[in-house]
């Protein structure tokens, strides 16, 4: 005999009552049904426990997610077994008139909460997009609407994300899935990008050589992906080259060393070959009409 046939069997209030009454115990009736209210609770929950939440589990892991994304739906899937077991003793023990009545109480007040809580609600279904489609996880580097960090947390309300300034910031989850979500590191690599402005009157491919031989030279910067050089702007006082290098485990957070201390050799280089970093600057033509001369002797003074 399974566990929820011993606890049908069981569950017949009628069946305990007359048990009761027979052994002249008062209050038969309401002691009947409260004893099959607790024996299918507990069997029920005991039998979800058994087979629904490992089910899940399995279901969990066979779709790569990892244990902090897994944790927050295991305690859903355990309150709905709660929630399950409840139902069904009240109905085994013939406690209609009150599941009904809380049926209905349940309803109403799921609907006042859904308008009161709808920024929860739009988050917390944002957390379950976010644990089945993965557009990132715990520990990787993420940017989002001028900002970036890596992940810490992934709970289904909001995501914690720590800041290169090492700030910690509480994100609500339909921020991120609402916008564009960058995630530089999906492939445990690292693309940083930084422009270096040279005069006109300087050399480009000396420039060139210095910035791609500096990466080659610097412990954390990848040779492949080979670092390159770029030529993305003509500005008003400045040549711009772009550089293009790679760092491998990003998640550490040391980027900004890296580039700083990349920037700087490129930096020391340029003044060792001469190549100047100008100041924007610019040329103003015209004419300036004044009322009388003491104005322009203002003006010289």
């Amino acid at each position: 005999m399974t566990l929820l046939d011993s606890v049908v069997l069981q569950a017949d209030s009628g069946l305990i009552a007359r048990l009761l009454e027979g052994a002249n115990v008062p209050y038969a009736d309401v002691l009947g049904a409260m004893i099959t209210f607790v024996l299918v609770s507990v069997g029920v929950y005991l039998l979800g426990r058994m087979t629904v939440v490992p089910l899940v589990n399995r279901v969990l892991k066979a779709r790569d997610l990892d244990v902090h994304a897994r944790t927050p739906i295991k305690k859903l899937t355990g309150a709905l077994v709660v929630f399950v077991a409840i139902a069904v003793a009240f109905a085994f023990a013939g406690f209609g008139n009150i599941l009904t009545a809380l049926a209905t109480i349940a309803a109403a007040a799921t609907l006042a909460i859904g308008f009161a809580m709808q920024d929860v609600i739009a988050n917390f279904v944002a957390g379950v997009f976010i644990f089945t489609d993965q557009p990132f996880r715990i520990g990787d580097w993420i940017e989002w609407d001028d900002r970036s960090g890596v992940v810490e947390d992934i709970s289904l309300r909001v995501t914690r994300v720590r800041t290169f300034d090492n700030e910690l910031l509480t994100v609500p989850n339909s921020t991120l899935t609402d916008g564009v979500i960058k995630n530089p590191v999906a492939k445990e690599q690292l693309r940083l990008k930084f422009v270096f402005g040279i005069g006109y009157d300087d050399d480009i491919d000396k420039a060139t050589e210095i910035i791609v031989e500096e990466a080659q030279a610097h412990d954390e910067i990848l040779d492949d992906p080979a670092p390159s050089v770029r030529l993305v702007e003509l500005g008003d006082s400045s040549v711009g080259l772009q550089s293009r290098i790679w760092i491998s485990d990003p998640s550490r957070g040391d980027f900004v060393q890296t580039r700083g201390e990349y920037v700087q050799a490129v930096k020391e280089r340029f003044d060792e070959a001469g190549i100047d970093i100008p100041y924007p600057n610019r040329t103003i033509g015209g004419e300036l009409e004044v009322a009388d001369g003491a104005a322009i002797g203002e003006l010289e003074s």
